[in-house]
C-alpha cells in the first residue's frame, strides 16, 4: 500500500493513539454499553495512561500505521500468552488489539499491520497466535480466518461490569 507509514509508537503519541482508539471502539460497540461501563473501559483500556503503561512494557509493542502523518490505525501485541489454558503451541503469544479509524475501514491498512504483527511474534519465537474477537463481530471473523485463524474456545471479554461473548481465535505458526 503506497504511502501507508508503519512505526513504533512513543509517547508523543499518546492523544492520537488514545482518541483513535476510542473513536474506533465506541464507533463499533459504543451501542452495547451503559453510559457508566462504557466510560469505565475507556478509561481503563484506551486512556492516554492506559497506553502510556503499554509504551513503558517491553512485552506490549504498538505500532502505528499512518499516511501523509495522519494515524490511521494501530496494532498491539503482547509478547506472552493471554489465554495459557488453551494454548496448544509451548510459546503462545497474543495480537491484544488492531484498531483501525472507522473512515479508514476497507482500505488494506488492517492487512498491513497484521502482516507486521505476524512477522513480528515469529520473529520473537511465537510458536502460537492467539487473539480474541467479539462474537458478534463477522467482519473481523472473516479477517482473521483469512490469515489462518480458527475458533478455539468461547470467553468472555469484560467492558466496564459487562461481560461480552466472545471467541478465542488462534493459529499455529
Amino acid at each position: 500500500m503506497s504511502d501507508l507509514t508503519l512505526r513504533p509508537a512513543t509517547t508523543a503519541d499518546l492523544p492520537a493513539l488514545s482518541r483513535l482508539a476510542t473513536a474506533a471502539f465506541v464507533a463499533k460497540f459504543g451501542e452495547l454499553y451503559s453510559p457508566a461501563d462504557l466510560a469505565t473501559f475507556l478509561s481503563e483500556s484506551l486512556s492516554e495512561a492506559a497506553f502510556a503503561a503499554d509504551l513503558a512494557n517491553p512485552l506490549r509493542p504498538v505500532q502505528l500505521a499512518e499516511r501523509e502523518g495522519q494515524l490511521l490505525a494501530f496494532a498491539k501485541l503482547g509478547l506472552t500468552c493471554g489465554f495459557p489454558e488453551y494454548a496448544r503451541g509451548t510459546n503462545a503469544m497474543e495480537l491484544k488489539q488492531l484498531y483501525t479509524a472507522p473512515a479508514a475501514i476497507g482500505g488494506g491498512i488492517g492487512s498491513a499491520l497484521m502482516d507486521w504483527a505476524m512477522a513480528t511474534l515469529a520473529a520473537r519465537g511465537a510458536d502460537e497466535v492467539q487473539l480474541s474477537v467479539y462474537s458478534e463481530n463477522p467482519g473481523a471473523h472473516r479477517f482473521y480466518e483469512r490469515y489462518g485463524f480458527e475458533k478455539v474456545a468461547d470467553i468472555t471479554f469484560k467492558v466496564g461490569e459487562q461481560l461480552d461473548p466472545e471467541f478465542l481465535y488462534a493459529r499455529l505458526l
